[in-house]
């Protein structure tokens, strides 16, 4: 299987292609990038090296456009396009249904894949793309069993991708009116989830309080380890019970899960990750790569690669989320 590693820095993306990584993906330093932190990504001219940088290590890069553009404005996500294109990545991540008929329309040699944020799980709405616009590839959304997307491959003819480590993020895939509530800006709108301008923490000597948007997100008792106050993964009062009422806050790792993901036939697995430093991701993507490489070779790397990434997750703690379907 394609191992699909992030990049948020040129730095980074350097790391991964030296670790091992068949591809990486990346996007521009704008509000076309459902990562537009600061900080991060990539301008047009360190996209050009980068492509270069990847190509010496044989690995391919995939660009993120994957935002959705606004109404009568769609120039910045054109001239993304336009961009993506003349870099000679391998292909473009895109989500917007406007989006991706510029590119087909006008960089008919661009492979397309279909972003996570397009939220298609099901062969309808997976072959309407195709057909429409030549989708090669889908990023599947992380709500799906093995065991559907066992069903879903037999009834498309394109390529599936899933993520298989990393921030546990799916509020409906790329459609999260969480952060948009509580500070006027989404990852699917202007690429951005709890923006750090509007996060704040209040110390009253006993408990911290961590703040988004003027919301208390979580408290946290002296020498409790505070945690970035993402809405959907903060603890709320609700019917006399104090619990995370969307998301607990652990990683997402299904290394274990890799040979039935294969069997099931995914072509690609994918690390989230563009906001992390060069060590997490050369870390990371050497574990995968192990265990990818395993897999190929018929080899057992289970303990190996689990050794590798026990620092890595989030609270040092994981999920295989929904795959197995015990996950809420």
């Amino acid at each position: 299987m394609e191992l699909v590693c992030p990049a948020g820095t040129p730095a980074a993306l350097k790391a991964a292609a030296e670790a091992g990584a068949h591809s990486i993906y990346c996007g521009f330093r704008n509000e076309t990038n459902a990562r537009n932190f600061p900080g991060l990504n990539f301008s047009e001219k360190e996209l050009n090296a980068g492509v270069k940088t990847a190509r010496r290590y044989g690995a391919d890069v995939l660009v993120a456009v994957n935002t959705f553009g606004r109404a009568g404005d769609l120039d910045l996500w054109k001239k993304a396009v336009d961009a993506v294109s003349a870099s000679g990545a391998h292909a473009i991540i895109a989500a917007d249904l406007a989006v991706l008929d510029y590119a087909a329309e006008n960089h008919p040699n661009l492979r397309l894949h279909l972003s996570v944020q397009a939220a298609a799980a099901t062969p309808e709405a997976v072959n309407f793309y195709a057909d429409t616009f030549g989708v090669r590839r889908v990023v599947l959304p992380r709500v799906m069993s093995v065991e559907e997307i066992v069903k879903l491959n037999k009834e498309i003819d394109v390529e599936t991708e899933v993520f298989v480590f990393g921030g546990l993020c799916v509020m409906t895939e790329g459609r999260c009116a969480l952060s948009s509530y509580a500070t006027g800006k989404s990852p699917n709108l202007t690429g951005v989830c709890s923006p750090p301008g509007d996060v704040d923490y209040n110390d009253n000597g006993s408990t911290l309080s961590a703040r988004l948007g003027g919301f208390t997100i979580d408290c946290f008792s002296q020498g409790e380890t505070a945690g970035y106050p993402t809405l959907c993964k903060g603890r709320f009062n609700a019917q006399g019970e104090t619990s995370y009422l969307f998301e607990d806050p652990v990683s997402l790792n299904a290394a274990s899960l890799l040979p039935k993901l294969q069997k099931a036939g995914v072509t690609a697995v994918k690390i989230e990750g563009r906001q992390r430093g060069k060590a997490y991701i050369s870390q990371v993507v050497k574990a995968f790569r192990t265990a990818v490489d395993g897999l190929s070779e018929g080899r057992t790397s289970e303990a190996e690669v689990s050794a590798m990434l026990a620092s890595m997750t989030e609270g040092g703690r994981e999920t295989t989320g929904a795959y197995k379907k015990i996950w809420r």
